[in-house]
């Protein structure tokens, strides 16, 4: 693959919105599956406080957010093999719409006082199984939107909208809840689906002419993991990404327990501090994708990583509110950028033969270990709080960082 020359990199204007202004195809698909994800992060506030408010335990909290990840980890290796065997729009667009339907259930169930921690745990995993399906396609399904050299950017735009999303969705999930009820935080998610369904029929990309392949899904599959280990370089970035998936996310998980229990809030508050969380990460989201080729994305990888580690300690210390929402603010940031330039790192290497493959374990890796996390901290909260549990993570990243960077060199490197 061809990558920009340094002085062709110099030539290109700071602009972090250029990838969308270019390619029709890719903002269309970003403007409905940044309206989507406003919903999508309504409903998560809303998922973790009726889990507190049903059980009243750190533990289950956990559980919950378990839920919809932990299916990742089990099936998207194989939605990875079908991205690569089938129309990788077709399978967004049937995902979408089955998501805009367990939103809707959820809705149905908590505004008719149906709602028990039953039903939310398989509304929640019905989620992830979906999505097991539909990450890959749409991680995969991003450079057919634009060229190879906007790939960088457009993925950090991705990352932008979600973030975005992260601060509106939150904000108003905090009004809907005061004035309407938890019940509409899941509600709306479900009208939003139709944005990001309607924005994905516009979307014209060459007619997709299907593939004889002569091997099995899973010789397909064990040949993208053989890749994988033969590339120090990538091997290196998934043990990173697998290490920070388990333990970088424990404080989003837990945060509904933080809000209430060591920063003495309510919901409104926990809608604040997720707030801040996405300013931090939509800034960052902005400056990589104005940035571009511009930087050394391993170097900028190196210090995120070892940033990230240091902010999560430093937040899990916090017992003031609006110091808390000043800490997140730039572990959104860090948090962001590390996310995008590993997603970046690997899609600008990867074969395009290969892409599903590699890019579905990178959400397996990424999306699916992250529950594993969630146990975790949820077990820990219970025994040595969770102020402990979150800082000890904090801490494993750390570690592993300093390891990782010394061991696998190359990808300083990338």
């Amino acid at each position: 693959m061809a990558h920009p020359t340094p002085s062709r990199a110099l030539r290109k204007p700071i602009n972090p919105f250029r990838a969308l202004q270019v390619h029709r195809n890719f903002r269309l698909f970003w403007i409905g599956q940044t309206v989507s994800l406003i919903g999508t992060w309504m409903q998560t506030v809303g998922q973790g406080w009726l889990a507190l408010e049903l059980t009243n335990s750190a533990f289950l909290v956990g559980v919950v957010s378990a839920a919809g990840s932990f299916p990742v980890l089990l099936l998207s290796l194989y939605g990875g093999v079908i991205a690569d065997r089938r129309s990788k729009l077709r399978i967004v667009i049937i995902c979408q719409a089955l998501l805009l339907t367990e939103a809707a259930a959820l809705w149905w169930f908590t505004w008719s006082g149906r709602i028990n921690i039953h039903w939310l745990l398989i509304l929640t995993t019905l989620a992830g199984i979906i999505s097991a399906f539909e990450i890959p396609a749409r991680q995969a399904m991003i450079v057919e939107l634009v060229t190879r050299e906007d790939l960088v950017d457009a993925i950090a735009l991705n990352s932008g909208g979600f973030n975005l999303a992260r601060i509106v969705g939150p904000s108003i999930a905090a009004i809907i809840l005061a004035r309407f009820g938890l019940a509409w935080c899941f509600g709306i998610n479900a009208l939003s689906y139709l944005a990001v369904l309607a924005s994905l029929s516009q979307v014209r990309l060459p007619r997709w002419m299907p593939v004889e392949y002569l091997v099995s899904p899973f010789e397909q599959l064990k040949h993208g993991l053989q890749y994988i280990r033969s590339s120090r370089s990538v091997s290196g970035l998934m043990g990173v990404i697998a290490v920070f998936s388990i333990f970088g996310f424990q404080y989003l998980s837990m945060m509904p327990v933080v809000a209430r229990d060591v920063l003495h809030t309510g919901a409104s508050g926990y809608g604040l501090l997720l707030t801040f969380v996405g300013i931090g990460a939509l800034t960052g989201a902005l400056s990589l994708a104005g940035l571009g080729a511009r930087i050394r994305r391993g170097r900028l990888f190196n210090s995120t990583a070892y940033a990230f580690a240091g902010l999560t300690m430093l937040f899990s210390l916090m017992r003031s509110v609006h110091l808390a929402a000043v800490v997140l603010l730039f572990l959104g940031l860090a948090m962001l950028i590390n996310g995008a330039l590993a997603n970046g790192i690997l899609q600008s290497v990867v074969p395009d033969e290969l892409r599903g493959r590699v890019m579905a374990t990178y959400v397996f890796v990424y999306v699916g270990f992250a529950p594993i996390g969630s146990f975790i901290a949820g077990a820990l909260a219970r025994w040595i709080g969770v102020e402990w549990a979150i800082f000890s993570g904090g801490l494993v990243m750390l570690l592993y960082a300093l390891w990782a960077f010394w061991k696998y060199p190359e990808i300083r490197a990338v």
